[in-house]
């Protein structure tokens, strides 16, 4: 038997520490969750991307009563920025939740589903898309969706 061991580095900020694109991203978020869509649990997610253009686009997470119909805000911004700008490089994910009255002040991380669907955007234009998740405690930042979704699953798969 041999073992691998997996790392991750992750940078943890404060916010007066991020620079003045990614405090812009992080708005950007944090404003997305008061659009959310979640009358069911009540746990609102926005989601902001930063194309290479500079341009920021966003989405928040949009429950159904049958809950497997609903959609994360990671995608749900993704899947926008893909439909409407597909020849835009994706520079960046900022992440933050909305909850019982206030930002979380635990880091809300993308859930797997969104992680691939991330991997798909560094894939497709061979660059890393650096994610950074909002809490009110701290700012965690990775430089690239691999990071997170180690030992994934990705086109070459396919061939």
């Amino acid at each position: 038997m041999r073992e691998i061991n997996l790392t991750t580095k992750i940078a943890v900020y404060l916010l007066e520490e991020c620079s003045e694109m990614e405090k812009k991203l992080i708005d950007a978020a944090k404003s997305a969750t008061t659009k959310a869509y979640a009358p069911y649990s009540g746990f609102r997610v926005g989601a902001a991307i930063l194309l290479e253009n500079g341009e920021i686009v966003v989405g928040n997470n949009q429950e159904n009563a049958a809950y497997p119909s609903g959609l994360c805000a990671e995608r749900t911004a993704l899947f926008f920025a893909n439909a409407t700008h597909p020849d835009q490089k994706v520079e960046a994910v900022a992440v933050a939740a909305w909850h019982n009255g206030t930002f979380t002040h635990d880091v809300i991380t993308p859930c797997g589903a969104c992680r691939q669907v991330l991997l798909e955007a560094e894939n497709r234009f061979q660059s890393p898309v650096k994610v950074l998740m909002y809490s009110e405690d701290g700012i965690y930042v990775v430089t690239a969706i691999k990071d997170l979704l180690p030992l994934s699953f990705g086109d070459e798969m396919l061939k």
